[in-house]
């Protein structure tokens, strides 16, 4: 059997490999705060999302409360619900950063996407995140069919978000609901918060760490760095990552402790790509969201 990164990359990407490069050319790579003055700094500097048609709620479950945005599709019916949770780093953005991304995915699936306002570090650090999206996620199991109509679940996340997803699948999968889920959809996620990996010691010095789980004395706890986790029985999984991202790593790790562990998964590198690359404006970004698309309708069409 022979492995090779180009094997993970479709060749239908080369048509979009010389735009990717003038982009990042023309791009700088994006540098993360190095402490809570310059988050606060880049806090303050953010422009608020532009209003979408998403409509802000509370998911409820055991007394605890957290706000979601929902978008449904337009002019279709509902075929499916996917829980998203957002990225930043644990200590940026909100769920209406990705409002019209959802908007977007539920128009073209015809789906319910409900996208977490997880609380953020470092004022709400580990695991006030992950208690907050695994409320979303049972709430959403309880919830899906009265509100919208469908039992088909997704869960998806990007960065922090793809940490969060997998997370969330794990407390899921103890409670014995993760099968509830057809499919989880990660993008370039950071699986390894401890360092102690070789792809998690690319970024073992950024703040963000220390704003979410400075105070931990073991970061490989699964529930902080999934990479070190019991990851059986999970559902099919698609990992979105870009050759040129420093998680790249982490990604490749992922998906061979996923398939040891006897579970669908499906990891799809894309060339000339740093990381974040989905949210651009590029050929390329286009070309993975469409796998991305091509994939979930696939998942929530089996169940």
């Amino acid at each position: 059997m022979e492995i090779g990164l180009g094997r993970l990359m479709d060749a239908k990407l080369d048509a979009h490999i010389e735009e990717s490069r003038r982009f990042n050319e023309a791009s700088k790579a994006g540098v993360g705060p190095a402490s809570f003055e310059e988050l606060h700094k880049v806090r303050s500097g953010r422009a608020a999302p532009s209003a979408g048609r998403a409509e802000s709620r509370i998911a409820e479950r055991d007394g605890h409360r957290v706000p979601v945005r929902i978008t449904v599709a337009r002019d279709t019916e509902v075929r499916g619900a996917c829980l998203d949770i957002h990225a930043g780093g644990f200590y940026l953005g909100s769920a209406a950063d990705n409002d019209a991304r959802n908007a977007a995915l539920a128009d073209a699936l015809g789906l319910a996407v409900v996208s977490v306002d997880y609380r953020l570090a470092p004022e709400s650090p580990w695991p006030a995140a992950p208690d907050d999206c695994e409320t979303v996620a049972l709430w959403l199991i309880e919830r899906a069919e009265s509100l919208f109509g469908t039992t088909r679940l997704a869960i998806g996340g990007a960065s922090c978000g793809a940490n969060l997803a997998m997370t969330t699948l794990l407390r899921l999968r103890d409670r014995g609901l993760a099968d509830r889920f057809s499919g989880a959809v990660l993008q370039f996620g950071a699986y390894d918060l401890s360092g102690r990996s070789p792809g998690g010691a690319l970024y073992a010095d950024e703040y963000f760490i220390e704003a979410y789980a400075g105070h931990v004395g073991d970061r490989t706890d699964p529930d902080i760095s999934p990479l070190y986790g019991d990851l059986r029985d999970l559902p099919p999984t698609l990992l979105i990552i870009g050759e040129s991202d420093p998680v790249l790593e982490d990604s490749l790790a992922l998906a061979v402790r996923l398939s040891a562990a006897r579970n669908d998964v499906d990891i799809r590198v894309y060339p000339e790509s740093r990381h974040a690359f989905t949210f651009r404006s590029t050929g390329m970004a286009a070309a993975a969201r469409g796998d991305i698309e091509a994939w979930l309708s696939h998942r929530l069409s089996r169940r």
